[in-house]
């Protein structure tokens, strides 16, 4: 089999997920890591056997790497991918894309540039009760969908924050809850319900004085197809509840997924606490199911370790695109539409209105789409 040299930008908690997947996938060559410190970096090749850079154009070039992994803090993935992508390797970016949809664009258009591919995390996306959903859509079981809705109520305490130094400021992480937490699900609400048209919205800091960024925020939108929806999404529930995401179609028919229960994952640091499961379908004639892929997706969740089998199947994914020369699962593109998303809710709050889609790229702007408060 054809092998990819493979490679990752940083050496943080969730980069070991992917090196797990690179150096064990039949697609992967694993061969090289970088990172701004090339002493921490040297400590984390030592475990996996490859090397180490603090260079990325050097990296690429000396280990002949052809795609990168980005596991860096989420304002600082551009820079690293947009190198990678100069240097002509392929570059899987974690989840968001990107901090602002300037970084965004400039990623998107160095990898069309250099002709290489770009691709970003939302293995959710792959968890089979998810894909029954987006199945149960495109066979038009619920008819059109016209109500779409997310909620995802977690929690995150203060030793979380001070884990990492980076975490809860607006120049390190890029935001709160709707940056680091909410991607996934904001992911699933339009892969299911398509295009938005507007959307108002609202955060705050609720009961975490101790970071700058927010732990809440909502919003309603209006999607392209005519259909409605709500965004509720919090790190302000202790000890953390769940994740879902529901889709009501034009014919009454209802389907959804809990794509988290019990406590919110944190990579490095906790592990995937139960399954994801359908925990609403009314499609007619399949309500009796909904048990029966219960007992099939714990008895999955039993047999793999969900905190590296999804982002191994993305992974995967993704060096299968390269061999076949075709568009990875999750695209720059799709993953811009994320961030357009949390982008909304920053501007909404700001400007005290709804916000049409598409969104541009504000340049230069002093308060970051409005999510460092007030003027």
């Amino acid at each position: 089999m054809d092998k990819v040299r493979t490679g990752l930008i940083g050496y943080g908690k969730v980069a070991h997920t992917h090196a797990f997947a690179l150096s064990t996938l039949p697609e992967s060559h694993f061969v090289a890591v970088c990172g701004r410190s090339l002493a921490r970096a040297q400590a984390f090749a030592g475990q996996y056997g490859i090397q180490a850079f603090d260079d990325v154009q050097q990296m690429v070039t000396a280990a002949g790497v052809e795609a990168v992994a980005v596991c860096t803090p989420h304002p600082a993935h551009a820079r690293p991918a947009i190198e990678a992508a100069q240097a002509g390797a392929h570059v899987l970016v974690e989840k968001p894309l990107a901090a602002s949809l300037q970084d965004c664009d400039a990623m998107i258009a160095a990898a069309r540039e250099a002709g290489v591919k770009l691709g970003v995390i939302s293995q959710r996306r792959l968890y089979e009760p998810v894909k029954r959903v987006k199945a149960a859509i495109e066979a038009g079981k619920i008819g059109r969908p016209i109500l779409g809705m997310v909620v995802m109520l977690g929690w995150r305490d203060r030793a979380y924050y001070t884990s990492d130094p980076w975490r809860g400021t607006w120049d390190l992480e890029g935001g709160g809850v709707l940056v680091n937490q909410a991607p996934h699900q904001l992911d699933l609400l339009q892969l299911f319900m398509g295009p938005v048209d507007e959307l108002f919205g609202y955060w705050g800091n609720l009961n975490h004085p101790y970071v700058e960024v927010e732990d809440t925020a909502v919003a309603v939108l209006r999607f392209q197809n005519g259909g409605l929806g709500s965004i509720v999404v919090s790190n302000s529930q202790k000890p953390g509840l769940y994740g879902k995401v529901h889709v009501h179609g034009e014919n009454g028919a209802s389907v959804g997924v809990q794509t988290d229960g019990g406590a919110m994952f944190i990579a490095g640091m906790s592990g995937v606490l139960e399954p994801p499961v359908n925990d609403l379908w009314t499609v007619p004639g399949e309500e009796h199911l909904l048990a029966q892929w219960q007992a099939q997706d714990r008895a999955t969740f039993e047999a793999v370790d969900a905190t590296r089998h999804y982002h191994r199947l993305q992974d995967q994914d993704f060096l299968q695109a390269i061999l076949e020369e075709r568009e990875p699962l999750v695209t720059g593109v799709e993953g811009r539409k994320v961030v357009e998303l949390i982008t909304a809710v920053y501007r909404s709050q700001r400007d005290g209105r709804p916000v049409a889609f598409p969104l541009d790229a504000e340049k230069g702007a002093e308060q970051f789409d409005g999510r460092l408060g007030p003027c």
